[in-house]
């Protein structure tokens, strides 16, 4: 499977000629869209959903289906009956010639005044997971790591941690439109030394075989 890594949140998958994308936001390319056969959303937050874009990708292509939580499916089922799916924890599927698991219910907690909502993670084949704006951990051996490495809601000791508890083969950055030029190698030190793991950093539009 190739793993091709966009703005901020945002990763394309590809595999038997079919592409998956996840968490198109605002921060993220607008043609990273394109071509989608699939498209999966974690959370409402419009780093990680822009209706815009995902509207264009299914106008673009008349087979594309969209899975995602009930707060976003609501925003788009009614334009496109039959290919918005709604899905929450404990949920399987395929997408485009993926199987993807559901993991987890809800967004890390950014402050106790700020009213937590629902998030999903997604682990694609059973090897590659992407955890949206928490912390989860799956009850599944995870290969590849999708790891946020920087968001109002975490600090690096608890970025470290979730490596140490994940144990995966490797770690690619994801939501690391906020984090400076001048504080990666720092984190990338730090995750590096302290996570226990292969940790890695692709800049938006490099790839990499998962």
């Amino acid at each position: 499977m190739k793993l091709t890594k966009k703005s901020h949140a945002c990763v394309r998958l590809e595999k038997d000629g079919r592409t998956l994308v996840l968490d198109p936001g605002m921060f993220t390319e607008e043609d990273a869209v394109l071509g989608a056969d699939a498209l999966l959303v974690t959370h409402e937050h419009a780093d990680h959903f822009d209706e815009t874009r995902l509207r264009a990708a299914l106008d673009a292509n008349p087979a594309a289906e969209i899975w995602t939580l009930r707060s976003v499916a609501d925003r788009l089922s009614a334009a496109f009956p039959g290919r918005v799916h709604t899905v929450g924890h404990g949920d399987a599927f395929t997408a485009a010639g993926f199987d993807v698991q559901v993991h987890g219910e809800l967004h890390a907690v950014i402050h106790p005044d700020i009213p937590r909502i629902t998030n999903v993670g997604y682990l694609v084949d059973g090897a590659v997971f992407h955890p949206g704006d928490a912390l989860t951990v799956p009850d599944h051996p995870v290969d590849t790591l999708l790891l946020p490495v920087m968001a109002p809601w975490n600090k690096i000791s608890e970025v470290i941690d979730y490596v140490r508890e994940i144990k995966p083969r490797r770690a690619y950055d994801i939501h690391d439109a906020l984090l400076t030029d001048l504080a990666r190698p720092i984190y990338d030190r730090q995750i590096g030394e302290l996570g226990g793991t292969d940790h890695r950093r692709l800049s938006s539009g490099t790839s990499a075989e998962v």
